[in-house]
């Protein structure tokens, strides 16, 4: 029996998709024993979300005011508690998972696995290096806690309909003072959510402007897509850096990724790796992104984009 401790992502209100994501890779280990951990000020909405998700055993509360903003310092020492029961440790590959789960393992004097992509065995997993290029297998010692981040965007997350009992526990972890939460900013959006969308829209250099990005916003808008852009968008000043897709971004899999005049170095197409169907746009037909696009369109997007909004409207 593998036992194996999920840690949730939320945002105080709701479970994170990333967490059910997790959870499909865990299911993945033969004889599987699925605890979700949730860390919150109130979890009286978050538990049940969890315990409804298929594949949890039992989901562990741990209530304490001082999660009401989760912080990997001090949430950190209580999972490692926690882990004393367990020989996996799970957590999502996004920036709560890439920020915790460190932190664990350095605690826990373990190697942490990161972005496992699918499971070989027990302890034997693979992930992706060389910004994807290549796939690495990676084995864990007999006798060491598995502690990882599994990439999201390599799993489905799993559906819901448990019943899984809620406990709550309350760790004896003495808490770290030095880190405290100060205040969050982020860009407030009707959109989907970009790393959970089933549809992206992205827009690359080509657009030239922050002005002219509005022809990608209209289109996502038009057929309720997230929207999302390359590095080089980003550093133009196009869009904010929370929209960039690939390597130093965001890793995402929708079921269609657009991809606007967008030349496809290899840093962005490690973030749409796994994306369903690609569809291309980009006037020059040498462009690498044809290479990896299942739909391309050679053409000037400026003529090409209004009138596909129009088409779709």
């Amino acid at each position: 029996m593998a036992r194996i401790l999920v840690i949730a992502e939320h945002d105080g209100s709701s479970i994170n998709p990333s967490t059910a994501k997790t959870l499909g890779c865990a299911r993945d280990l033969d004889g599987a024993e699925i605890d979700v951990a949730v860390f919150a000020a109130d979890a009286s909405a978050l538990a049940p979300e969890a315990a409804a998700l298929e594949g949890v055993a039992k989901v562990l509360c741990v209530t304490d005011a001082v999660h009401a903003q989760p912080l990997a310092a001090t949430v950190a020492p209580q999972v490692v508690e926690l882990a004393e029961a367990y020989d996996y440790v799970f957590g999502p590959s996004t920036t709560f998972g890439k920020d915790l789960m460190p932190r664990v393992a350095a605690l826990l004097g373990v190697n942490q696995v990161s972005d496992i992509m699918s499971v070989d065995g027990p302890r034997s997993f693979k992930r992706p290096i060389y910004a994807g290029n290549a796939i690495v297998s990676v084995s864990v010692p007999e006798g060491s806690k598995v502690v990882a981040t599994v990439r999201t965007a390599s799993y489905r997350a799993v559906g819901t309909g448990g019943t899984a009992a809620i406990e709550d526990v309350t760790p004896a972890a003495e808490l770290p003072t030095h880190t405290r939460f100060v205040g969050i900013k982020t860009g407030a959006s009707d959109r989907p959510d970009l790393q959970t969308a089933a549809t992206v829209v992205s827009g690359g250099r080509a657009l030239a402007s922050a002005e002219n990005f509005e022809l990608i916003f209209k289109l996502a808008d038009t057929i309720g897509a997230g929207v999302g852009a390359s590095r080089a968008a980003v550093d133009a000043g196009y869009v904010p850096n929370e929209m960039q897709v690939g390597q130093t971004g965001k890793i995402i899999a929708p079921d269609l990724y657009i991809a606007i005049g967008i030349s496809g170095a290899i840093q962005h197409l490690t973030g749409i790796k796994d994306a369903g169907t690609i569809v291309a746009i980009n006037k020059d037909e040498e462009a690498p992104i044809f290479e990896v696009a299942d739909i391309g369109l050679v053409g000037d997007l400026f003529a090409v984009v209004p009138e596909l909004t129009q088409a779709l409207s």
